[in-house]
């Protein structure tokens, strides 16, 4: 096989070589979950490997400072690994652990998230062991299914690692059973209805998602679809056959996306039969979601993430909190059970409105939304007078804007509490935190996504 140009660009003197077939120790896994070995220093990725095993590899190319390999035979099992019990989970990238028992995730996942703190961050503070699930399948109550045509025959699942070639599929084992009724329903039907699955390449086509929402409380359905053109050829016959299917379903959405990209919804959002929402608790506090709602997929897990949170903020009814990053309200709300007051800033206007109207739903009197970027309106606020006796942040994956964790250093709030989707990020924010006079105390990793190599923490940080 001929050698890249970028194998060509990089190559040096390296202890393995392309086609080499060797035997080896795997140590780790990356943040995708392929495996790490390393020889003389030199790290492999080996995609299906796990932590402890030994195991016959094939090198497939090598680059200056890594390379990549074929995991041919295992010598030594890991005693964490199972037979994966998804029929496409060696081609669909939504799950990257499932040939792991859920012991060794969690395992795995906590020892990352400490790994992670000291080697970013340099920070040593305790790392409670983590809380899993003890039923980790079917927990997400959000599917986005992207659908398409090849060879004639309406394929949908979910993209493959790396790609954006289907896996096709007629269930998955981490989302709601409505969704996969939905999804098998849709699939066989959707050519009788007009819906002619979207392609990419050509950009023809008509169908491009199903999203399928479902309250974990009241059990609602919110079903969308998301298409290139806002005309339905076969409405009634859509919704009819979509009540059908799914006796809970409350609201029927169309999302209209005509441009070429891979962002799943458009800016045009109807109604075509029911609610503009459906609601779900978590707690003792409701929330209305919109089809475009930021809403934690792991109800469950959500509830032991906030309730982690709350008492992270120690509050006992006099304290003003500062939400920055707030979404639709949802800690917001779960901090106003308890604080004096609670102001939420989030840039995304709809979001804001979202939060309001939560508010307003739970009969809370004591929360302030405004929308605007974190890093411009808590300082506007501290003139204002509204000083933060708490501050939580729930920032992207990204972490938090650099501006945000200057304006913390700068007012100096005497407790933050970190609630964050990227241990490396986080380990990132709090060595500036900790630079700037304040100093973790400990943090609690949540397992929010089961089957994945995604871990969620709450970080409790206090003035020095």
């Amino acid at each position: 096989m001929e050698e890249s140009k970028l194998e060509r660009r990089n190559k040096v003197n390296t202890p393995v070589t392309k086609n080499d077939r060797i035997t080896v120790h795997i140590e780790d896994l990356t943040h995708d979950g392929a495996g790490v070995a390393k020889v003389d220093g030199y790290p492999l990725f080996i995609p299906g490997g796990l932590p402890n095993e030994t195991a016959e590899i094939h090198v497939l190319k090598t680059l200056k400072n890594y390379g990549f390999a074929k995991l041919i035979n295992i010598v030594e099992a890991s005693p964490f690994r199972v037979k994966a019990p998804c029929p496409v989970f060696s081609e669909c990238g939504g799950c990257q652990l499932q040939h792991m028992t859920n012991e060794g995730q969690l395992v795995w996942k906590e020892n990352m998230v400490k790994n992670v703190l000291k080697r970013i961050g340099k920070i040593d503070a305790p790392v409670l062991p983590i809380k899993g699930m003890e039923k980790p399948w079917e927990y997400r109550n959000k599917s986005q299914i992207p659908f398409d045509l090849e060879n004639g025959q309406v394929v949908a699942g979910f993209y493959q690692s790396k790609s954006h070639r289907i896996a096709d599929t007629n269930t998955c084992l981490i989302q709601s059973d409505s969704a996969d009724r939905l999804l098998r329903a849709v699939k066989e039907k959707a050519l009788e209805l007009d819906l002619i699955p979207y392609n990419e390449e050509t950009r023809k086509g008509q169908l491009r998602h199903l999203v399928v929402r479902k309250a974990r409380k009241t059990g609602e359905v919110m079903v969308v679809l998301v298409t290139k053109h806002p005309k339905l050829s076969k409405k009634d016959a859509l919704i009819e056959f979509i009540q059908t299917i799914e006796p809970n379903v409350t609201s029927i959405i169309q999302n209209v996306n005509n441009r070429h990209t891979n962002v799943i919804f458009g800016d045009e959002t109807n109604v075509l039969w029911g609610k503009a929402v459906i609601e779900d608790q978590i707690g003792d506090v409701r929330f209305e979601i919109s089809a475009r709602s930021f809403y934690q997929v792991n109800p469950e897990q959500t509830e032991v993430l906030y309730k982690q949170a709350l008492d992270y903020a120690q509050l006992s009814g006099d304290e003003t909190v500062i939400d920055a990053y707030c979404g639709i309200g949802t800690i917001s709300l779960f901090l106003a059970q308890k604080a004096k007051q609670v102001l939420g800033v989030e840039i995304v206007p709809q979001a804001i409105e979202d939060a309001k109207r939560n508010a307003e739903l739970n009969g809370f009197t004591n929360t302030y939304f405004e929308a605007g970027p974190a890093e411009e309106v808590i300082p506007k606020w501290y003139k204002e007078g509204k000083s933060a006796d708490v501050l939580v942040v729930d920032p992207p994956r990204k972490g938090c804007d650099e501006a945000l964790l200057n304006t913390i250093i700068e007012q100096r709030p005497s407790r933050v509490v970190y609630v964050s989707c990227n241990p490396a990020t986080l380990a990132r924010d709090l060595r500036i935190l900790e630079d700037g006079g304040y100093k973790t105390v400990e943090v609690q990793p949540v397992d929010m996504f089961p089957q994945t190599t995604h871990v969620e923490c709450v970080a409790l940080i206090e003035l020095k």
